[in-house]
């Protein structure tokens, strides 16, 4: 659903599908015994059918907010809005750089491949509203989901008892009870009614537990990911190989950003007020709200999330000179031919090896793959950490949660996410130091 021409059909489709389980169902009421809805529950089913269109159209045309360029200026001012606390932890902060954007991401961004652009605490592109749940927008798409599971168990209640009618009377002359067309209508209702409400009610309870503990889809596939690194790392020692020998300590890192749940509740929410929480009409939280977050203080300062991924490191960008890489006669150098020609070889599996990939990024192979090279044997208990058919990427930043999905199936933008983070340009480096140099 992340390509342009489903995107078209996304909302019509939910739209229609609101439709005909909302309006025609009612029609149908109307020929059915035991009868037509009375008032009271005509009130109600219509109500929950408003706040879900209002909700839903919501969820697809708010912007789910765009990041200031001087974000970061102002999140490390020395204005009085900011405490000596949060400065400290600013000037401590991992500064995730975005190369597309050419922005340092907020705590919780990430960058979105469908809109092009970082999204504050992003927890996924949704095909069906066509738009981020965001840090502005995850309100209303919680209302939205929650009255769509409302107006769906009521309306299964109410074919329910048309259901039990039909079946008492099933022995009936077939003149005496509803029409071919009317049974097909009613069998269509049923079928797309509880096969939606399933669907839904499963992503409600998710959504209301990732609420509960202040997480997004996202960080939930990122503290998974965590949890199997630290399961490998125990078989070596506490350590994992990064790319180009490097050693990477791999160390159990606490989830900073549960604060416990009433907290969780109103920063989701973006309101204390909990009656505004199932209002349709309630404010978006603002884009600034989004830009710091309060941290459970279990880590240190220092330690920012997601943590350390050997396999989301790049590889040192190197480039080799074929003319000038050897010299003959210089610095004690061999001039035997077969040497030569063993290093000329050698040469040329380092340019196929570095240039391999755009930008000379080498990307590696699976850990299992990698692991098995080194001779290493893993019992039964880490063949559920690795993926061992994952080949499709080339290397690690494929992996693939307990649920088969990749961050990409989120939203997310795999290159920059992986690659570019730390990439910061040397002009961007140079102006921060500058305006470092001119603060002090």
């Amino acid at each position: 659903m992340d390509g342009p021409w489903p995107s078209k059909f996304a909302v019509p489709a939910v739209l229609s599908l609101i439709s005909f389980l909302s309006f025609s169902s009612q029609y149908l009421i109307l020929q059915l015994d035991p009868g037509p809805l009375d008032y009271r529950q005509t009130l109600i089913f219509n109500s929950l059918i408003a706040c879900l269109l209002i909700s839903y159209a919501r969820a697809c045309v708010t912007d789910p907010g765009r990041i200031p360029e001087d974000w970061l200026d102002q999140f490390v001012s020395n204005g009085e809005s900011k405490s000596d606390e949060s400065r400290q932890r600013a000037s401590k902060l991992r500064r995730r750089w975005c190369s597309k954007c050419n922005i340092y991401k907020p705590p919780r961004a990430h960058h979105c491949k469908s809109c092009q652009r970082c999204i504050l605490k992003m927890d996924h592109h949704c095909p069906w509203t066509v738009n981020c749940v965001s840090h502005v927008t995850f309100p209303h798409f919680i209302r939205f989901v929650f009255f769509a599971v409302a107006a769906m168990a009521y309306l299964e209640k109410f074919l329910y008892d048309r259901a039990a009618v039909i079946w008492e009377n099933r022995h009936l002359p077939s003149y005496l009870g509803p029409t071919v067309f009317q049974l097909v209508h009613f069998f269509l209702l049923v079928a797309a009614n509880s096969l939606t409400l399933f669907v839904l009610a499963i992503l409600l309870v998710r959504t209301l537990w990732c609420l509960a503990v202040n997480t997004t889809t996202i960080e939930e596939w990122e503290i998974e990911r965590h949890e199997t690194l630290l399961r490998r790392a125990r078989y070596l020692g506490g350590y994992l190989n990064g790319p180009d020998g490097q050693r990477v300590r791999i160390v159990k890192q606490e989830f900073p950003y549960d604060i416990g749940i009433w907290k969780n509740l109103k920063q989701g929410m973006g309101t204390w007020n909990f009656l505004a929480w199932l209002w349709p009409l309630s404010a978006s939280p603002s884009v600034e709200s989004g830009l710091e977050f309060e941290e459970n203080g279990f880590e240190d300062t220092s330690v920012s999330w997601p943590p350390p991924d050997p396999d989301r490191i790049p590889r040192i960008k190197r480039t080799f000179n074929s003319e000038d890489a050897l010299v003959y006669n210089q610095y004690g150098q061999t001039n035997d031919r077969e040497d030569i020609e063993a290093f000329r070889r050698r040469q040329a599996e380092d340019l196929k090896r570095w240039n391999s990939n755009a930008g000379g990024i080498q990307r590696r192979k699976p850990f299992y793959t990698r692991a098995t090279e080194d001779g290493r044997m893993f019992d039964g208990s880490d063949a559920s950490d690795v993926d061992i058919g994952n080949m499709e990427g080339g290397g690690e930043e494929g992996w693939r949660n307990s649920e088969g999905e990749r961050l990409r199936d989120f939203g997310v933008d795999e290159d920059v996410e992986f690659y570019d983070e730390d990439d910061v340009p040397l002009a961007e480096l140079i102006a921060r130091k500058k305006a470092k140099n001119n603060a002090m």
